[in-house]
């Protein structure tokens, strides 16, 4: 019923910047929190920010004072500016909602984008 189609990764190296985005689309009421999360090999996918429907932001430690996740809530998409890139930021990166969906009622699902590769290297 509602899909997240994200875009922006790719290859940069250290030091260099990429901005992602990812548009939510569908039967939409209304969504809440929307997040940037991400998965290297072998590891757990991790929280790297998150933006609430009123704008408040939390970042995971290790990408504070880099990168920046802002959304268009008109647009139903959100951002995840990453600035200063280091080989450690390479991971695959999801795109989270909390998705009101209208059906009989108003229900709250949780949907995840398809993921986009970003490769930090020289």
């Amino acid at each position: 019923q509602v899909q997240l189609v994200e875009s922006g990764g790719g290859l940069v190296q250290p030091g260099g910047s990429l901005r992602l985005s990812c548009a939510a689309s569908g039967n939409i009421f209304s969504i809440n929190a929307m997040g940037w999360y991400h998965q290297a090999p072998g590891k757990q996918r991790e929280l790297v920010a998150s933006i609430t429907s009123g704008g408040s932001t939390n970042y995971a430690d290790s990408v504070k004072g880099r990168f920046t996740i802002s959304r268009d809530n008109a647009k139903n998409t959100v951002y995840l500016q990453m600035n200063s890139l280091k080989p450690e930021d390479t991971a695959v990166y999801y795109c989270h909602a909390y998705t009101v969906v209208r059906t009989t009622g108003l229900y709250e699902y949780s949907y995840w984008g398809q993921g986009t590769q970003v490769t930090v290297s020289s």
